[in-house]
């Protein structure tokens, strides 16, 4: 595993991030709409492993915390009129797509889903039982989302991505409040760790979370961001002081393995994570049977914050807050 400390803790990425916003901590918002979802309800926090580990693997029967953010969305869309005739586009690494055709169907909307070539099929197939229209199209997520963009064009449907880039904020921003609801949980189901370890693919989850957590915990916890070694965006990006494309093999962490952060989460990060872990492939499955023999199976994208906690010379008093972020 390497490290690098976050030089920029506190003050934040300022120059070139003028106009990006921050993350929202608004989860007063995102709790008030989720509560009124009838299949939504507190996920569990259980001590496993020396850990105290969010288990998101049964959110709202979506198989991950990714069930708070698009769905939100359209959600929150909803409320200011109908929804029918609009199209809903974006591309997923499995997750996203699967809140996103969920939250689509409920409210009367229509989802395409563009999915990478190294997307596995059994997701294409449960987006398929969502009702969206599955595209595949290139080898990795920055492909595919380069044909949702087109697509989004072409058609004039609504672009719905989880990441964000200059002039394409709102929509994000919206959905990384969602997230939040999970971080709110979290606070409330426990008293303040010491450390708390965030897998990151564009940064959404780890970006909301740590936003929340420093507003309600302060400075203390000691927060790392965990990336695949083949996907260091965020790692790079602190490395440099500004943003930074990565690039490497395709990693099976493969809801991390983004190249490019999310501006509104790497402006979030920049000031709120203390520092960047990079796991490599081997590190990422050599937790996965450990998982399994409490109760816990999940994937190397999943566990990948796990997989860093465990691997970390902590004080043996540690109190220390990860998340199994999805299902085996």
């Amino acid at each position: 595993m390497q490290l690098i400390n976050n030089r920029f803790r506190g003050s934040g990425f300022t120059k070139g991030f003028e106009n990006v916003p921050a993350p929202s901590v608004d989860s007063a918002a995102a709790r008030a709409l989720l509560d009124r979802c009838p299949v939504h309800s507190a996920t569990p926090l259980v001590e496993a492993l020396g850990l105290y580990i969010k288990d998101e693997r049964a959110r709202m029967g979506l198989g991950s915390f990714k069930a708070l953010g698009a769905a939100y969305v359209i959600a929150h869309e909803a409320q200011l009129g109908s929804l029918e005739g609009r199209t809903y586009v974006t591309a997923s690494a499995g997750n996203h797509g699967m809140s996103v055709a969920a939250g689509a169907k409920i409210f009367g909307a229509k989802s395409v889903i563009y999915l990478a070539k190294t997307v596995p099929e059994g997701f294409a197939d449960r987006l398929r039982e969502k009702g969206a229209e599955v595209i595949i199209e290139g080898d990795d997520y920055e492909a595919s989302m380069a044909g949702a963009l087109k697509a989004a064009e072409e058609n004039g449907w609504t672009l719905l991505s989880d990441s964000s880039w200059d002039g394409y904020f709102d929509l994000p921003n919206r959905l990384m409040e969602g997230y939040l609801a999970m971080a709110a949980e979290c606070t409330e189901q426990m008293e303040k760790p010491t450390h708390i370890f965030l897998q990151a693919g564009v940064g959404g989850l780890a970006g909301a979370c740590s936003a929340l957590f420093r507003d309600v915990w302060g400075d203390d916890p000691k927060i790392t961001v965990v990336e695949p070694e083949f996907a260091p965006a965020i790692y790079d990006s602190i490395k440099t002081g500004a943003f930074a494309t990565s690039s490497g093999p395709v990693s099976d962490m493969g809801r991390l393995d983004c190249k490019e952060a999310s501006l509104i989460a790497l402006k979030g990060l920049s000031r709120d994570a203390d520092e960047i872990a990079l796991i490599t492939e081997e590190e990422a499955f050599a937790v996965l049977p450990k998982l399994e023999a409490v109760g816990l199976a999940s994937s190397t994208s999943g566990a990948a914050g796990i997989a860093a906690a465990l691997l970390s010379d902590l004080p043996s008093d540690a109190k220390i807050l990860c998340i199994l972020s999805e299902g085996a």
